[in-house]
This record gives C-alpha cells, sequence and structure tokens, in this order.
C-alpha cells in the first residue's frame, strides 16, 4: 500500500521574535558573538578574547548556570553577567524510560512549544538523538513526525541546549579540573535524527554542533556527531565545509517513483542529483562512510530487486546501509516487512562488500523510536494562529 505526499513547499521558517530588552542568553552564542556581548557590557577588547574562553569553559565544560560559579572572573564582571545575562536551556517537561534504558524527554522552548528528545545507551556508547526544528516541512508519508506540521526552528541555544539538559539528567558534567574521555562518557554520540530536516535550519544546526565539537566545550570527536538529512542537495556540499560531521541520508527507496511518494523532497532533488552530491561529500570532509537510511515497508522497497538496484545506485561511494525495520504508529499506511524479507535484503548488500546492519527497534513502547516522534503540543491541535502568537510571529 502506498500514499502519495504533496511535494514540500519551498518555506521560510521564521525564527521566534525575541522579546526585546530581556536578558541575553549566552547559550547558542558563537565564540565571536559571546565576544561582543561582552564587550557591550565593558569588557576591553584586548581582554574579551580570554575572558570568552574562561565563560564559555564554565558553561561547556563544566556545565554551571550560576555566573557566581565562575571564580576566575572577577566580581564586577560576574555582577555585569548576573544582571545582563542568563544562561538558560530548554526545560525538561517529562521522562520516559522504556524497559530497554532508552529515554525520551519532552522539552519545552520559548513560546511554550515542545520538541522530544531521546537519549539510547548501548553498550560501546551512549547517543542523542535531538531535534532541529518544532514539526517538520517534509511530510514523508510513513514518518509520524512528518504529519506534524512545521511551527519554527530551534535556534542555537534550543539545539545545544537539547544535549545541555541530557548531560544534566545524566548527571555527567566533569568536576573542574578533571577530562572527559569518549570512551566512559554516558553520552557520547550526538545524532541529528529528531523533529525536523536539520539542512533546513543550516546555521542554528551549524552553531550548535560547533559547540558540541569545541575543545574547551562539550568536547566530542566530529566522528562523533551524525547529520541526518532526506536530500537537502544545496546544503549537503556546506555541511561538509562549514561543519565536517558525519552524513546520513534517508534514502529508503531505489527508483524515484516509489521514493516522489516516501520522500517528497525527492521531486526536487531526485535520486540521481543526490546521489552526486553524496559522491562529492567524502572527499570534501575527509570523512568516514556515508549512512543510507532505509526503511523496510513491506512489497513497498524491500523486494530483492530493490536490493541490488541500490547496489549499483551507491557504486563508487563509501557507505553502510543501515536497514531500519518500519517503526508503526497508530494510523500508519504501510506494514513492517518480515524478518525474511529484511534479510534476505540485507544479505544481498552485504554479498555486495557493503555493511548492512539491521537496526534493533529501541523505544518502541515509548515511542521513541525512529519515525515515532511528535510533539505533545501538536496532538493538543492548536490553532495555526495561536502557535504563531505564542512564537512571536506575525502573520
Amino acid at each position: 500500500m502506498t500514499v502519495d505526499a504533496p511535494i514540500t513547499q519551498d518555506v521560510v521558517t521564521i525564527p521566534r521574535k525575541l522579546p526585546e530588552g530581556g536578558k541575553i542568553n549566552l547559550v547558542g552564542q558563537t565564540r565571536e558573538q559571546l565576544r561582543e556581548t561582552l564587550i557591550q557590557l565593558g569588557t576591553k577588547e584586548k581582554q574579551a578574547k580570554m575572558r570568552v574562553g574562561q565563560i564559555w569553559q564554565w558553561i561547556y565544560q563544566w556545565g554551571k548556570r550560576d555566573f557566581a560559579d565562575m571564580t576566575n572572573l572577577s566580581k564586577a564582571l560576574r555582577a555585569d553577567l548576573a544582571e545582563h545575562c542568563v544562561i538558560e536551556i530548554p526545560e525538561m517537561i517529562t521522562k520516559q524510560v522504556s524497559e530497554d534504558g532508552t529515554r525520551k524527554y519532552l522539552v519545552r522552548i520559548a513560546g511554550g512549544h515542545e520538541v522530544e528528545v531521546v537519549y539510547i545507551p548501548e553498550t560501546d556508547r551512549g547517543t542523542l538523538c535531538i531535534s532541529s526544528q518544532v514539526g517538520c516541512t517534509l511530510t514523508c508519508s510513513f514518518c509520524h513526525t512528518g504529519t506534524q506540521k512545521l511551527v519554527r526552528n530551534l535556534t542555537s541555544a534550543e539545539i545545544i541546549g537539547q544535549v545541555m539538559m541530557a548531560r544534566d539528567d545524566l548527571d555527567e558534567w566533569p568536576v573542574p579540573g578533571t577530562r572527559s574521555d569518549d570512551r566512559t562518557r554516558l553520552l557520547s554520540n550526538i545524532v541529528l535524527m529528531g523533529m525536523g530536516e536539520p539542512l533546513y535550519n543550516f546555521e542554528n544546526v551549524r552553531d550548535a554542533m560547533k559547540i558540541a565539537m569545541d575543545p574547551e566545550g562539550i568536547q566530542l570527536s566530529r566522528r562523533r556527531i551524525t547529520l541526518s538529512t532526506s536530500g537537502i542537495v544545496p546544503e549537503i556540499i556546506r555541511t561538509a565545509d562549514e561543519i565536517g560531521c558525519l552524513l546520513a541520508v534517508s534514502f529508503h527507496a531505489t527508483t524515484d517513483e516509489v521514493r516522489d511518494k516516501l520522500v517528497p523532497i525527492n521531486k526536487k532533488w531526485n535520486i540521481e542529483a543526490l546521489l552526486e552530491a553524496l559522491r562529492a561529500y567524502p572527499r570534501l570532509s575527509n570523512s568516514e562512510r556515508i549512512t543510507f537510511e532505509y526503511v523496510m515497508l513491506d512489497r513497498v522497497n524491500d523486494s530483492k530487486e530493490d536490493a541490488h538496484r541500490l547496489v549499483k545506485l551507491i557504486k563508487g561511494i563509501p557507505a553502510k546501509i543501515n536497514l531500519i525495520p518500519f517503526n508503526e504508529w497508530p494510523g500508519a499506511p504501510y506494514k513492517r516487512s518480515s524478518n525474511n524479507r529484511i534479510h534476505t535484503f540485507a544479505d544481498i548488500i552485504h554479498d555486495a562488500g557493503y555493511a548492512s546492519p539491521i537496526r534493533r527497534p529501541r523505544g518502541e513502547d515509548i515511542m521513541a523510536a525512529c519515525g515515532q516522534l511528535k510533539s505533545a503540543t501538536e496532538r493538543s491541535r492548536k490553532s495555526r494562529k495561536q502557535i504563531e502568537a505564542e512564537a512571536g510571529i506575525s502573520s
């Protein structure tokens, strides 16, 4: 059974209009923005770079939210910061813990909107799946999140704030003077696979991930950050140039006819255009393999012919194929492929020389699995005018 989804419209996502005269949130600012903030508060230009480094470490390395704790700053500067600035992250509303240890957080951001964040513990890593938008523009027909209309982009503060919130919950901010080790971290990896299309919010995603990768910040290697896109071709090159993280692509089909229905953005940038951009990506960023995400839909995209076509399509691209058993949700128009069809598909990919792991669904009992995220704000069916008003957007 297939469903025709509308092509995604060209959208201009309007950021939330921040209230005037309020305190400045330092979270999410780039180093240069933080430097400008300090200069505006009266810090001498010659000292500003050093002060940026000190404040940066307190916020992102040690997780401090109170300026009074920043003991290597002068009392006068701490007082100025407390008067004019805040260190503010999204608020955790609820936390659900799955039988398998997966945690799903409902997080409230400015304007009263909510996004979902998922933490997946494994023996050798802990992965945080974060959101980049409230809702999504892409209307992918198999994805529950895609049935929620886009409200707005998240700011860089709201994106990196999800990571900070999870570290709070996991209680893993290091003690000042010690150093984190990726191998012992509870939160060791970030995947931009939550709500939204990251490449439709490029600048905010970039700034947030630079904080995550900063050696004086959260200190994650770029190889521990994976950005998942449905195929926004012009921004793929920018991702290599300006972020350099690993890339995952929501591929899901081997013909344009099927992909047009599953991932409607394919009508704008088809499989050929997408693969051309991906072939350039590893060379540009000196990255590791590109991950092709492929959701297994019964009798839609899971035939032996599909598997052989996929092998031909990705020839020459350093890649692994992540096979995802469809995570069903209420009203979903598809069914999960049978285990036999999934394993037959995987064997064909593997025999062609590509890794083809079958993703074990995590957190299904709390609707935290891939494609199941959908915020409670949307479920409450607020009117568009109400949402726009709360987001500070004038129609």
